[in-house]
């Protein structure tokens, strides 16, 4: 593990954006049987999905998020001086979306922009990333605290085949933006991270790129690899990111992990000795948004407890890789932090 710390950063808002297209159980029953669906949301906890239209891209579902976090803050575009994308999905292979995102919302030219190619941890270690790049920037001249915009999001939907009942039934699509800014009166966060890349053949899309470029991405998820992944190893990483920060799971106001599997999350959450109330669950209407999903959770879940006030929060997030992230923050009162549904 590689524990770190970050200072004087402070999260101002986040805002996560769903496409308007819903799949649900009904729809599912239609093509597996409706026993097989039935069974398939009592297992899961997921019972309907956001998914991307056809040629609807990540950046498609971000920058309307973004632009309308910018605007509930009241920060012009110009003022921002950091963007960082998070995805697997990324719109092409190259340029890197951070390019085209930065173009789309008129940021400035002197805005450093990058991509980072991770899925369920992502989220996690874009916070850590871009926190730490923002602390590293030299003072503006105006004196304003420098800012960042942190997008995470995909459209696994693209990657999946339909009568694939292992994934499909899974994952939905979604993005989130999330503002930081430097504040020397934040209170620090704490990070944990880790790789295990002999994962990675249980959770992949193996086509479409230079490995295999005839192929195209279909994506492939061993089950039963990823579950006792999560249990051998994120109990670990929390407790060490709580003993890090000085908490103990009693301490924390919410845990908020990725919503990948209600049985999964129940049966982790036990591990960490996290109540059913500390415990959030927000995949019923989602499902498994990968690198979204733990902002998705906090938008969905945890908004007005955000905007009315500081909480103490756990975020962990875990998978592909396989690669693991978590960090202990007190985030909020935040002045922004709600879920938008993109008209069709």
């Amino acid at each position: 593990m590689a524990l770190a710390r970050l200072n004087g950063v402070a999260v101002r808002g986040i805002v996560s954006a769903l496409p308007a297209r819903v799949e649900d159980t009904a729809d599912l029953a239609a093509r597996f049987g409706e026993e097989a669906a039935r069974r398939l949301a009592t297992a899961t906890g997921i019972h309907a999905r956001h998914l991307a239209a056809p040629g609807q891209c990540t950046s498609d579902l971000a920058v309307p998020a973004a632009q309308a976090l910018l605007d509930g803050l009241g920060w012009p575009a110009d003022s921002v001086d950091l963007l960082v994308f998070v995805s697997q999905t990324h719109d092409q292979v190259l340029p890197a979306t951070a390019c085209l995102v930065q173009r789309r919302l008129g940021l400035s030219k002197s805005a450093a922009a990058f991509d980072l190619s991770l899925g369920c941890s992502g989220y996690v270690y874009g916070l850590w990333a871009a926190g730490s790049a923002l602390t590293s920037l030299l003072p503006r001249a105006d004196g304003r605290p420098a800012r960042a915009l942190l997008l995470a999001g995909d459209t696994t939907s693209h990657i999946l085949d339909p009568d694939d009942r292992a994934v499909a039934p899974l994952f939905g699509d979604a993005a989130a933006a999330t503002a930081l800014e430097i504040d020397a009166a934040a209170p620090p966060m704490i990070v944990d991270v880790g790789t295990d890349g002999t994962g990675a053949p249980y959770l992949m899309a193996a086509g479409g790129a230079m490995r295999a470029p005839d192929q195209p991405p279909r994506l492939f998820m061993d089950g039963t690899q990823v579950f006792a992944f999560t249990l051998r190893e994120v109990p670990g990483a929390i407790a060490a990111t709580l003993a890090a920060a000085g908490w103990t799971a009693a301490d924390v106001d919410r845990f908020i992990l990725h919503q990948a599997n209600e049985m999964m999350l129940r049966r982790l959450g036990h591990k960490i000795g996290a109540t059913d109330e500390q415990l959030v669950l927000a995949l019923a209407r989602h499902g498994n948004t990968s690198s979204a999903s733990v902002p998705l959770a906090l938008t969905d879940a945890v908004a007005a407890s955000l905007k009315a006030g500081a909480l103490r929060i756990l975020l962990s997030g875990f998978g592909v890789g396989w690669s693991w992230a978590t960090v202990a923050a007190t985030l909020g009162p935040l002045a922004v932090c709600e879920t938008i549904v993109l008209p069709a």
